[in-house]
């Protein structure tokens, strides 16, 4: 089918089975073409909880549908594309978390939302990659367990001195494509530009941006800020969305490299049949779907002004 007639189709099934579609800004960008929603992917859980549907299409990758179910329980969630997983989160699973724990007893667990289920659940706390140093902050406490991006962990170790972040020694393969190199002939070649760096980049290229944060947190300094050039050193759809929304100002993707595959495994064709035939169900165990939810809502508390009690 052409782009404008499975776009019209997945509308019309859109509005027929009460669902609604959310895109993961790593998407590629011709998703959003029928997503009622596209950010990152706490966030987009979090909206859909709020929406009447009767169906979810999550088009990102497992971890993130897991997280619309945990939040959702009484809708049916799906993934288009049933091999769009996670790198970072296939490498804790549940034994491998709770020896993670057992090594290094009574100290708590943040996990970043970057994880299945299962790890969530063994969890004290979640974070996102835009709160990871406020929830450690929040805690109160000398020595913290963080799982499963050691990058992450340690870009809350550098804003946090006085705690001691233990990291799990998982990581993004994307991000770790960037390399101090990169950035330095970016510099050299757009002498004006501003570095723009996710967090789940190594320290040493963390060390050397003018701006680290989250992907939204990106798309916000974009939004405020004028500058001749933006390098922009995270996952290539931020670039594509980034071009296509400002066509008034400068992006340049830190290096070719920097693409995920499992992001793009998701095609409009995909979310069309999946939701054709509503396949590619997740689910969650209910018991473990109440701990992982204990972990996200003792996150989001954490806005109310609440300090964080750990099990």
């Amino acid at each position: 089918m052409i782009e404008n007639e499975i776009v019209e189709k997945i509308n019309k099934l859109k509005k027929e089975k009460n669902a609604v579609i959310l895109a993961h800004c790593y998407q590629n960008p011709e998703i959003d073409l029928v997503a009622d929603y596209v950010g990152d992917s706490l966030g987009l859980s979090k909206l859909a909880s709020k929406t009447n549907a009767d169906i979810i299409v999550f088009a990102g990758v497992y971890f993130m549908a897991e997280t619309a179910k945990i939040l959702s329980p009484e809708k049916k969630v799906l993934l288009p594309n049933r091999k769009s997983g996670c790198n970072m989160a296939d490498m804790i699973d549940l034994r491998m978390v709770r020896e993670f724990k057992t090594k290094y007893p009574n100290i708590p667990l943040v996990c970043y939302v970057n994880s299945t289920a299962e790890v969530k659940a063994e969890c004290d706390v979640c974070c996102t990659s835009a709160n990871a140093i406020e929830v450690v902050r929040s805690m109160n406490v000398k020595k913290v367990l963080f799982a499963p991006d050691c990058y992450l962990g340690s870009w809350v170790q550098k804003n946090l001195p006085n705690v001691e972040v233990i990291s799990y020694p998982g990581y993004c393969p994307t991000h770790l494509r960037i390399s101090p190199e990169d950035i330095k002939q970016a510099k050299e070649k757009y002498p004006n530009g501003v570095v723009l760096v996710h967090p789940e980049c190594r320290q040493e290229v963390v060390e050397l941006s003018d701006f680290t944060g989250s992907t939204t947190q990106i798309f916000d300094y974009v939004k405020k800020t004028n500058h001749e050039m933006y390098i922009i050193c995270t996952e290539k759809g931020v670039v594509d969305r980034l071009q296509r929304d400002y066509k008034d100002k400068n992006f340049v993707l830190i290096n070719e490299k920097i693409v995920c595959h499992n992001m793009k495994q998701n095609t409009l064709e995909d979310i069309y049949n999946a939701l054709l035939n509503e396949e590619f169900e997740v689910n969650v165990d209910e018991k473990i779907r109440k701990l992982a939810l204990k972990s996200i809502n003792a996150m989001i508390s954490i806005k109310s002004g609440k300090q964080v009690v750990t099990q």
